[in-house]
């Protein structure tokens, strides 16, 4: 996840760690060497809604590495025994790979990043979140100096408060970007680190699972994140931050702030107006300002973007019974509100032109959705949003 720091915010398809479907794996069967001694192997994990893409695929390329990468994973300290578990159902998925070369950027302003991670559904589930697991939040926030709300803000924009935790087989995926090789060494130190978990008996190989790039758990730790910071506050031997149970994640979250430079009983920021917005961070030119602490530094820690540190506060202080932001944000380069946006998807939706919701967010979905409405009146097809289209949809 990574972020500018000019006028737009450079935002992957990776961010806020949400929007994961439920993947599951299937083997592909294929028989090499590495089957023949128990590394790979034939038997499903038959999960349901796995996309073909992220099926495991013959590739004889991977099959290969995988031989090589064998010898070098023992020389590490990794058991054959913990190497046979670990792949006995991991393959090459091809999807891994695609989704690794078309991360493509999307511009967004900090108005539709907070929008996204700052939204009524977000601030809502969040209240809920705390209050379910508020005796463990505060917890944390006594033993570790975290707030117990910028805790569950994190948990909420890395996987919506554990809904959306993803179903990749990790040692699949950081195996299959190893061998792909544009960040080949960065993820076979990542796949050691998963197999070193699996050999410390804190989660088993079936049940390692998180995004496509390998980030794991409510909290979305990659595997060398979590071997330097995880941590059993549960007591029960192992850092189980897969679990349904939240517990081990979201105290992993505290230790790493902790552990990051957070300082017990300060804020990471706050919003400010006039004369002390001088000297302020103003990510967007002609938004709100903020005046930040260390512990915003603390937050870019865990992602190093102003927009998402912002937006973590901003979600902590909303799901402690916060206003939402005082300040406004100006037309966009169309010269639109976000009123107006909210005003053109409604009015395109009620035209039977579907932008798939309302958000004021002018993504793909409403970017066609106006090529088509423009198409429909003998216009060209440009995608492109106006005032002149806004008010044509009367």
């Amino acid at each position: 996840m990574s972020f500018s720091k000019t006028t737009t915010t450079q935002i992957s398809r990776r961010s806020f760690g949400f929007g994961f479907a439920a993947f599951g794996l299937v083997a592909c069967g294929n028989v090499t060497s590495a089957d023949q001694r128990g590394v790979q192997g034939s038997t499903p994990l038959a999960k349901p809604g796995l996309p073909a893409d992220l099926r495991p695929t013959p590739n004889a390329g991977y099959d290969a590495w995988v031989d090589g990468f064998y010898s070098r994973a023992q020389a590490q300290g990794i058991s054959e025994a913990t190497l046979r578990a670990g792949f006995r159902n991991a393959g090459y998925l091809p999807g891994v790979v695609k989704r690794d070369r078309n991360q493509t950027e999307f511009k967004r302003t900090l108005e539709d990043y907070l929008s996204i991670a700052v939204s009524d559904e977000r601030v809502s589930k969040g209240r809920a979140a705390y209050q379910r697991h508020r005796k463990t939040l505060l917890a944390l926030e006594a033993k570790y100096g975290v707030d117990a709300s910028i805790i569950a803000a994190i948990w909420g924009l890395e996987s919506f408060y554990g809904e959306r935790r993803g179903d990749v087989p990790v040692v699949s995926a950081t195996s299959t970007l190893a061998y792909d090789g544009r960040r080949g060494a960065f993820f076979e130190k990542q796949l050691i680190a998963a197999l070193k978990i699996l050999q410390n008996g804190d989660i088993t190989a079936n049940r390692m699972t998180g995004s496509w790039a390998g980030a794991m758990g409510h909290t979305q730790f990659i595997p060398t994140s979590y071997q330097a910071f995880a941590v059993d506050f549960t007591g029960d031997g192992r850092r189980d931050i897969w679990s349904e149970d939240p517990t081990d994640a979201l105290a992993s979250t505290a230790a790493y702030l902790q552990r990051n430079g957070w300082t017990r009983g300060t804020r990471w920021g706050r919003e400010v107006t006039g004369a002390a917005a001088a000297g302020a961070l103003q990510p967007q030119p002609g938004g709100p300002s903020f005046a930040v602490t260390g512990n915003f530094k603390a937050i870019k820690r865990y992602n190093n973007s102003d927009a998402y540190a912002i937006g973590v506060g901003h979600l902590a202080d909303r799901i402690a019974g916060g206003a939402p932001l005082r300040g406004t944000f100006p037309p966009d380069a169309n010269g639109l509100t976000k009123d107006d946006r909210v005003a053109l998807q409604k009015r395109l939706t009620a035209k039977g032109f579907d932008t798939d919701g309302a958000d004021g967010i002018l993504g793909p979905k409403s970017q066609a959705a106006i090529s088509a409405y423009q198409s429909s009146i003998g216009l060209p097809a440009t995608g492109t949003p106006s005032q002149e289209l806004l008010r044509g949809l009367k």
